[in-house]
């Protein structure tokens, strides 16, 4: 558990760069008299290194393309060969035909290692069999078209021997922005890039295929995050150094309103199960009060299971807003168990158009977390949801919420990343796109990628316990993209604290624990043993 909050990288360090942005890097450094011949020495010089030490020496064949990244295989060939290793290069048109830095480096091979090129197409079954290692520097992430021919043969010879690979860049056919696959690829052991990550290193199905992504520094300076000509997203893995400062943490002379007050929107008689685990998510990440509006009819049901969590009657939007102003709220959750059908649909339409509507002390709209029910009723008429909506709404679908809420106005958006954000576009606010490759995307461009998820967060109510750990990080000065990425986060660090056979109820025990890391603190037992209390039970 420790070893989750060991991660002191800051936002500059966080951040994610898109092929163009990498290239405007590239450009920055050698403006800055750094050429592009010793980029690229550095670049195999650092994979070389990567491969001393994970490998044991073995016979290597190295595939070499026609640019950059071909480049970078004939250096970790020279350098690999001054160890000792065996290694037989094989590259695109036998290594003809190159220019640039790529040719100086394939030169070298020759000219200091008698090093001989075989053409790719001599790669085959049994020299991808016969080796122990592959190193594909075929093509980096900025891949225009599919990968076919011979190129295509050669990485499946390569990924049907199960021989270990450590790929250059990406694995050669991963799209370096969406981490879609064009053509063929391989599944690689290990990834080297180079400065910074891309989205294609966390964005599945690249993340499969780049195994362990290692970065290089190669010298390019950090000034090259504001390198200029580099357009897109303003882009992070998602981590603490992102999101700390605006962490909720508990000071001194504070009182529970300082905390936040939330408000959790419920269903009726037996449906009011997700609302009462987005109160108690909510409570535990942070709120320093939270209240159940719930139908008359679901009160006794309620009230009989909820002690930390204030119960008040809520029919419809006539009483909702009063119950809202009553309780100071500083955040809401809509859509757990809410309902989507007949009658129960119009009250969920009804709530969230009315909580859209809504503002605290001061004027400003209230923070509203709109999951599930509060978007589903939504699917038929989803521009009169996007037309109430204001820049502290987070929205938390899965992908088939996503495609039926959001689907048609999307089109032509390529990958996660853009669907996202172009979804964040349409109504102004945050969109959490859900997966084990969450997206949290804000209206404007700024996003990040999740990379903590366990796949055993995949169980009922994990997320209403989400849109209610977001609420508890939210409130009226704060910044929903924070809280949400925030949320993101400690969902995914109690599901790793829980481990397999968890259930939703698990990942609000482990909440005090998550955040007692977070903040610095070692865990309490009283904490750890609210985590263990019913499996030692």
């Amino acid at each position: 558990m420790n070893k989750l909050y060991q991660d002191h990288r800051s936002a500059d360090d966080l951040t994610v760069l898109t092929v163009e942005q990498m290239y405007a890097a590239d450009a920055h450094a050698i403006g800055n008299g750094i050429s592009g011949i010793a980029l690229m020495e550095r670049a195999g010089q650092g994979a070389a290194e990567v491969i001393l030490g994970a490998y044991r020496r073995t016979a290597t064949a190295i595939l070499c393309g026609p640019g950059n990244n071909g480049g970078d295989g004939y250096v970790i060939a020279r350098r690999l060969h001054a160890e000792g290793w065996p290694v037989e290069v094989f590259a695109t048109q036998g290594g003809r035909g190159l220019s640039g830095d790529a040719k100086v480096m394939a030169d070298k091979w020759a000219d200091e290692c008698a090093g001989v090129v075989h053409p790719l197409d001599a790669f085959g079954e049994a020299q991808a069999s016969g080796a122990g290692l592959i190193v594909d520097a075929l093509f980096g992430a900025g891949l225009a078209r599919p990968i076919e021919g011979v190129a295509a043969q050669a990485l499946g010879h390569a990924d049907r021997s199960g021989v270990r690979v450590l790929a250059i860049d990406v694995p050669s056919g991963v799209d370096g922005d969406t981490g879609l696959v064009r053509g063929q690829t391989v599944r690689a052991d290990r990834t080297v890039t180079f400065f910074r990550t891309k989205p294609g290193h966390h964005l599945e199905p690249g993340r499969r295929f780049c195994g362990t992504t290692h970065v290089i520094d190669i010298g390019i300076p950090p000034s090259a995050l504001e390198a200029p000509g580099a357009p897109g997203p303003r882009l992070y893995e998602n981590a603490p150094g992102l999101w700390a400062p605006a962490l909720r943490h508990l000071g001194a002379t504070a009182h529970k309103y300082e905390h936040g007050a939330c408000v959790v929107a419920s269903g009726g008689p037996g449906r009011t199960g997700a609302a009462r685990l987005a109160a108690r998510a909510a409570l535990r990440a942070g709120a320093g009060l939270v209240t159940l509006a719930v139908p008359a009819a679901a009160l006794a049901e309620v009230a009989a299971s909820e002690t930390s969590v204030m119960v008040r009657i809520a029919e419809d939007t006539d009483a909702f807003g009063p119950l809202v102003a009553a309780a100071k709220a500083t955040s809401l959750v809509l859509g757990p168990g809410l309902g989507t059908e007949g009658a129960e649909a119009e009250r969920t339409r009804a709530l969230v158009l009315a909580a859209l509507a809504l503002t605290g002390r001061g004027g400003a709209p209230i923070p509203v977390v709109l999951d599930a029910d509060a978007l589903t009723v939504f699917d038929a008429d989803p521009q009169s949801l996007f037309n109430a909506c204001h820049s502290g709404v987070v929205m938390t679908p899965h992908e088939g919420e996503f495609a039926r809420l959001f689907g048609s106005a999307v089109d032509g958006a390529q990958g996660k990343l853009a669907r996202a954000g172009a979804a964040a576009d349409l109504f102004g606010g945050v969109v959490i796109l859900k997966g084990r490759d969450t997206v949290i995307a804000e209206a404007g461009g700024l996003a990040a990628i999740n990379t903590l998820a366990p796949p055993y967060l995949a169980t009922a109510g994990s997320g209403d316990v989400l849109a209610g750990i977001i609420a508890g990080q939210m409130g009226p000065q704060g910044s929903a993209f924070m809280a949400a990425s925030a949320g993101v986060y400690m969902h995914s660090a109690a599901g790793l604290a829980c481990g397999l056979g968890l259930i939703a109820d698990d990942l609000i025990r482990a909440l005090p624990l998550v955040r007692q890391h977070l903040a610095g603190h070692t865990p309490t037992a009283f904490a750890q043993s609210l985590l263990l209390r019913e499996r030692d039970g």
